[in-house]
């Protein structure tokens, strides 16, 4: 009597419509999806929340951000294309659209560091600076360095409360309120005292999108992989079905970051 051999590793979907497989994978890509979701939702409304009749210093995206934007499209549709090929066993044109959608999602991530860095210089970001008691204060989008970094108002960015924009003095140097038309009583203080109080949650939603999309990048090497040696095939695209569901969920999730960011906050 033979005996199996113990280092052959069992499919928990031997026996089963392939059908079954690939729903299940494709499921419990779903639940991910729905996870993280649920994670960006709580954190965005904790954001909004925290800074109810506050003032709030809003941005303007910069070209780099829309060149982003742009890469992150054609990614989605490099890899949508990759799935079809593989689907019809073209293997070389499979290999070369995930290719492609590597050297965008690389494009991708080269022009949001430019945007980021565009903003820092602007004094939007994280900015340090130390209190009376001599520990280091951590602030987003620090309105005094916004102002000594020259940024120009309503044009690179622009201080709002209630969703009203307030009135600056480029003059003076001074803010004031909306109804304010005179300039009689200036503000200053109170928009560097309270505004973007939630900053710390406008961070995490940034730092989880790029971890996440860091995993997204490891998956598609991965599937890369696979289909070179020929794991995935015509037969059995339901991985790289997996991926594309995941990119382009993360492509979308960046989208509804940029408009949260750039638009609606």
């Amino acid at each position: 009597m033979s005996e199996a051999n113990p280092t052959t590793k069992s499919d928990v979907f031997e026996g089963h419509d392939p059908a079954v497989r690939e729903r299940t994978k494709k499921m419990l890509m779903y639940f991910i999806v729905f996870a993280v979701v649920m994670l960006f939702a709580g954190f965005t409304s904790a954001y909004i929340v925290s800074n109810m009749g506050q003032y709030w210093v809003h941005a303007f995206a910069n070209s780099a951000f829309w060149a982003s934007n742009a890469l992150l499209v054609l990614s989605s549709i490099a890899l949508w294309l990759s799935v079809r090929w593989m689907r019809q066993n073209e293997k070389t044109k499979t290999l070369a659209a995930l290719g492609l959608t590597l050297a965008l999602g690389i494009g991708f991530t080269v022009s949001q560091a430019e945007g980021w860095k565009s903003l820092s210089d602007l004094g939007m970001g994280w900015t340090v600076s130390e209190h009376e008691s001599g520990m280091n204060a951590y602030r987003w989008n620090n309105i005094e360095a916004i102002m000594e970094s020259g940024a120009v108002y309503g044009t690179d960015y622009e201080v709002y409360r209630n969703g009203v924009p307030v009135i600056y003095s480029a003059e003076r140097k001074e803010f004031y309120a909306a109804n304010d038309e005179l300039m009689v009583r200036p503000i200053t203080q109170d928009v560097a005292r309270t505004s973007n109080s939630g900053g710390g949650y406008l961070w995490a939603l940034i730092a989880v999108h790029i971890l996440h999309l860091t995993f997204g990048f490891v998956y598609l090497v991965i599937n890369g992989i696979r289909v070179a040696m020929g794991t995935i095939h015509a037969g059995d695209v339901v991985r790289l079905q997996s991926l594309s569901i995941y990119w382009h969920f993360m492509g979308a999730l960046w989208l509804y970051l940029f408009a949260f960011l750039f638009f609606m906050n």
